[in-house]
């Protein structure tokens, strides 16, 4: 009777393993390649910091403005996502096909504004207080990246459209060959050789505009010549440029741009109130925040894998299965952020040791970094939330939870919190805590009650492929 009675409860294990598994499986190559993004930037600071001073400096600001219009085209471009994924899970090539293409066609519509406004950086800089000097040379090093904006729009399409089949592995090959090539080119470019002139921080920014051109043509020769478009293919036609579907796809994408947005102003906002401190409050939140941005790779890499899964499920009409794939994304994110935050808790004057010999600094470091512990618990919780709507389609509460978090709760609490109250950085720390909670605690609630097990297909309701 005992042994009959434990088979719902064995079968509910050994499902929930499985999902497990097949999670960890899309998820791994994809954090592979966000590391792989990151050093990107590592690569490109430590290169042109033997530039000089006021060459990593522009570049700094440069990039904090680059990057920040960046994300809100990409995340703009993720709206193919659901279309994609239930498209695939449904066994609809046609559909999937004519999502990528309308992936590429919004690719080159949103491009339009963004280099409109990233034309006028030294303006802009100028009129946010920066030193006129560097305002000049960031607009230079940002001038000659305009062009790569597009491309790499094109390059999420592209990669996105190849996750959403569940083939992970490619983007993940291609970034490892776009760091070997980053730093061959910012070495040509930045100091000279191979007949090429040193061109310091200008060579800096064409470097990383060839590194973006590399990434899209390798990927693109890559599905080509293995032929991963093999099912999910058809020519081009009216349909990639629809207006109806065109509004659908940036409906579902608008929002999830304004989730990206919200939740990285809401830390560079900190990092300037911190700048308001001192200088060893800057030093020290910078490295905290570096180790938090490493470790939030391994969410990050998870929400990808749950976009795919869930859109995927969704799409093959199998939505109690994808509400189960969402429960286990969330708590995989949890769990690996409750790992990370133990060892920030655990090492936290080791860790800090690794950036910096400054004792003082060090100790700073080791009072943030356990508050920035339960911060990586919250933030697993909410990358996987985000992922699992992204793969529902239903992009809009994400938006407004970010909204709520961040900007009503979090920063206006920790700015109070550092300066009022008198706990300098901890306090913007603990801001960026209650906001967290806050987004996290309202996505599982959300999820909850109407996540994936209520979701219809995009690919039924929508009709993609007429």
């Amino acid at each position: 009777m005992t042994t009959r009675d434990s088979r719902p409860f064995a079968a509910g294990v050994q499902t929930w393993r499985l999902e497990t598994r097949t999670v960890a499986r899309l998820a791994i190559p994809v954090a592979i390649a966000q590391v792989g993004s990151m050093l990107l930037g590592t690569v490109d600071t430590m290169m042109v910091g033997r530039v000089g001073t006021d060459a990593l400096a522009a570049a700094a600001i440069g990039n904090a403005w680059f990057y920040a219009i960046l994300l809100m085209g990409q995340g703009v471009v993720h709206g193919i996502d659901p279309f994609v994924t239930q498209a695939h899970g449904a066994r609809d090539g046609e559909a999937t096909a004519v999502a990528l293409q309308r992936g590429i066609v919004i690719s080159l519509l949103i491009s339009v504004p963004l280099v409109a406004i990233l034309s006028f950086t030294e303006e802009i800089l100028l009129l946010v207080q920066q030193d006129p000097e560097l305002a000049r040379s960031a607009h230079d090093y940002i001038s000659v990246q305009i062009p790569s904006v597009p491309l790499f729009l094109i390059f999420i399409a592209l990669r996105q459209y190849l996750q959403g089949r569940e083939l992970m592995r490619p983007g993940m090959w291609v970034m490892a060959f776009a760091n070997v090539l980053n730093a061959l080119f910012n070495w040509v470019l930045i100091f000279g050789g191979l007949g090429v002139p040193a061109m310091g921080l200008y060579g800096a920014g064409i470097a990383t505009s060839l590194t973006r051109l590399a990434m899209l043509l390798i990927l693109l020769a890559w599905v080509i010549g293995f032929r991963l478009h093999d099912g999910a293919w058809v020519p081009w036609s009216r349909r990639a440029i629809a207006p109806d579907a065109l509004l659908k796809v940036w409906r579902t994408g608008w929002p999830v741009a304004i989730q990206m947005g919200l939740e990285m102003w809401s830390f560079s906002v900190g990092t300037l109130i911190v700048g308001t401190i001192d200088a060893t409050s800057v030093a020290a939140h910078t490295i905290v925040m570096n180790m938090a941005a490493l470790t939030f790779m391994m969410p990050l890499g998870i929400s990808m894998g749950v976009v795919t899964r869930v859109g995927n499920l969704i799409g093959a009409g199998k939505q109690a299965s994808a509400q189960r794939a969402a429960w286990v994304g969330i708590s995989m994110g949890a769990t690996v952020m409750t790992v990370a935050g133990a060892c920030f808790v655990m090492f936290r004057e080791l860790l800090p040791s690794l950036y910096t010999g400054d004792v003082e600094l060090i100790a700073v470091c080791a009072v943030i970094l356990p508050i920035a512990g339960a911060f990586q618990i919250f933030d697993g919780i909410q990358a996987v939330g985000c992922g699992v709507l992204r793969g529902m389609g239903r992009t809009h509460p994400a938006a407004a939870f970010n909204l709520l978090g961040y900007w009503v709760l979090g920063i206006p609490i920790g700015t109070w919190l550092a300066l009022s109250q008198g706990h300098g950085v901890a306090g913007i720390w603990w801001g960026f805590v209650i906001g967290l909670a806050v987004v996290a605690v309202s996505l599982v609630l959300w999820i909850r009650v109407r996540g994936p097990a209520t979701a219809v297909s995009l690919v039924e309701s929508d009709s993609l492929a007429t």
